[in-house]
């Protein structure tokens, strides 16, 4: 009798989304998060829609999830993008979301010039 496939157990925390990704994958998960918290250090970390995300004072400051070709981060604002448009230009782009190449380091001064944009715009809106 054939064995029916289990699908895996979705994420219930950061450490978890982080430990169900190839392992070539884990070390840049992981400083990604350290520059997104480092970056909103009032943030809260949260998983939902099936990515590892950070919420301050209830609202969204951005969401990261793995791919096979690529590492995405979402919530990126439209007036960022506008603003930086030549540093964002490397990168594929779709509504305020950035994906960096697999096996590529990560841009971590530009993730933390986005996160820290994002928290600015989250206090003003108070």
């Amino acid at each position: 009798m054939p064995t029916k496939k289990v699908a895996p157990k979705p994420a219930e925390t950061v450490d978890d989304y982080i430990a169900s990704a190839p392992k070539d994958r884990r070390a840049t998960l992981t400083k990604l998060r350290q520059t997104i918290k480092s970056a909103a250090p009032k943030a809260t970390e949260i998983v939902s829609y099936g990515m590892a995300g950070f919420k301050q004072g209830g609202e969204r400051v951005t969401y990261f999830a793995y791919w096979k070709s690529h590492t995405a981060l979402y919530g990126t604002s439209r007036e960022f993008i506008d603003t930086h448009a030549a540093e964002l230009k490397p990168y594929v782009q779709s509504k305020g979301t950035l994906q960096f190449p697999a096996g590529k380091p990560l841009p971590y001064g530009l993730v933390t010039k986005i996160v820290k944009d994002r928290v600015a715009e989250i206090e003003r809106a108070g």
